[in-house]
């Protein structure tokens, strides 16, 4: 799987980057049928301190899946993004007819 990672109008962390891929393989084992994952980055001037915002797209066979979410820190973010695809993936699994 091809991971692509950026970030919106803040600074790069090796350290995050590092942790987002380490999860992203995770779910690349679980299913192999991923083709890619863009990853955005995002800091919100939120007043309730929940201005961390991690956006996940999906490239595999079929339309691509998207997920987001906010948190209080970005490792946070990220792992409840990847629950979301997680969710997603066994969906769109369950639709697959082996032939």
């Amino acid at each position: 799987m091809n991971i692509i990672i950026q970030y919106v109008n803040m600074d790069s962390s090796e350290s995050l980057s590092e942790f987002t891929k380490k999860h992203l393989q995770k779910i690349a084992k679980k299913y192999d049928w991923i083709i890619s994952c863009d990853v955005f980055f995002k800091q919100d001037n939120d007043p309730k301190k929940q201005g961390k915002i991690c956006n996940m797209e999906l490239s595999l066979p079929g339309p691509r899946i998207f997920a987001t979410s906010t948190e209080k820190n970005f490792e946070m973010a990220v792992k409840e993004t990847i629950n979301d695809l997680d969710i997603q993936l066994k969906k769109r699994k369950e639709t697959f007819s082996t032939h």
